[in-house]
């Protein structure tokens, strides 16, 4: 998700491959950053369907109304929001939380992922690149690494980059760098994997809840508008209730329900076109799919 490959630099018609100078540098890898305006092909799509506004985020009420006060507290105060730490299953919509977050902020959005920041450089890289008031969102945050976390703690609590240098032991010495002010979330579906000190020092933890029917049928109409998809009250009710209470299955599975609406029958998405759809593709009136039920029977035949 965080990592964007790079285009390679265009190589000159008339020099064969094998005599390119050797002064020449070879184009970075990857990207560890993506910023809100920069997405890659495969979520261009998702992007489109995702709320902007707290007033188009369906559900999370008390998670809203949490932010919403620590919003106008910032603003009032003229402060940086307080490094906010969401956790819970995946597809709830942390990701989107942090953007709406940036919106509402009137600020920019820089997402990466734990596994991203391999190397210390890579998460000084981000910290010193980043403008007064923005968010740095981290996903799958519990993954980073001791020495990324070490070099994050200066960095949340008072805003500084600590830089070692000069050796190791009573040879080494420490450069510190102050940083802008900004806003650090972090996002896990695994909130004890996290260390202490790291949880610690997030002034915000709050937990995303699955979604109940009534909701993620809101949520499937308005996909279905933006998608420009015909649908009727009953079958983005059946479409909810196959989801297991996740948004994010609740917008797959209306485009899979879509494309047998489009090309089997009129287009129009009901509830008997929804049910007849998601039984092709397996996926039962609990959101169970083959696989789901195949690893439960074996639960049951081998532990009784």
């Amino acid at each position: 998700m965080a990592i964007i490959s790079s285009k390679p630099q265009p190589q000159d018609e008339n020099e064969p491959p094998k005599t390119r100078r050797k002064s020449e540098k070879a184009p970075p890898p990857t990207d560890l950053l993506k910023p809100e305006a920069a997405i890659d092909e495969q979520d261009k799509q998702e992007e489109s369907i995702r709320p902007q506004r707290f007033a188009d985020y369906i559900g999370q009420k008390d998670l809203k109304d949490v932010l919403d006060i620590a919003i106008k507290a910032a603003k009032a105060r003229n402060e940086v929001l307080d490094h906010l730490l969401l956790y819970g299953p995946p597809g709830l919509g942390k990701t989107t939380m942090a953007l709406i977050l940036a919106s509402e902020m009137g600020v920019n959005c820089k997402i990466t992922s734990a596994p991203a920041l391999e190397r210390p450089r890579d998460i000084a890289g981000l910290l010193v690149n980043q403008q007064p008031g923005d968010l740095l969102f981290i996903d799958e945050i519990h993954r980073l690494s001791r020495m990324t976390e070490e070099i994050l703690y200066p960095a949340m609590e008072d805003f500084r980059l600590d830089i070692v240098y000069g050796g190791k032991g009573t040879s080494a010495r420490i450069k510190s760098i102050p940083l802008p002010k900004f806003t650090l979330v972090g996002a896990t579906t695994r909130a004890g994997a996290l260390t202490s000190p790291l949880r610690d020092r997030f002034g915000l933890v709050q937990k995303l809840k699955f979604y109940e029917v009534a909701e993620l049928s809101q949520i499937v109409l308005r996909t279905a508008e933006l998608l420009q998809t015909p649908i009727t009250q009953d079958g983005a009710e059946e479409v909810a209730r196959r989801s297991r209470g996740t948004p994010r299955i609740a917008n797959r599975l209306l485009k899979r329900v879509r494309d047998y609406a489009e090309v089997k029958l009129s287009g129009i998405v009901t509830e008997t076109v929804a049910a007849e759809a998601l039984e092709l593709f397996q996926v039962d009136p609990c959101g169970l799919d083959w696989t789901d039920r195949r690893m439960l029977s074996v639960i049951i035949e081998q532990f009784n």
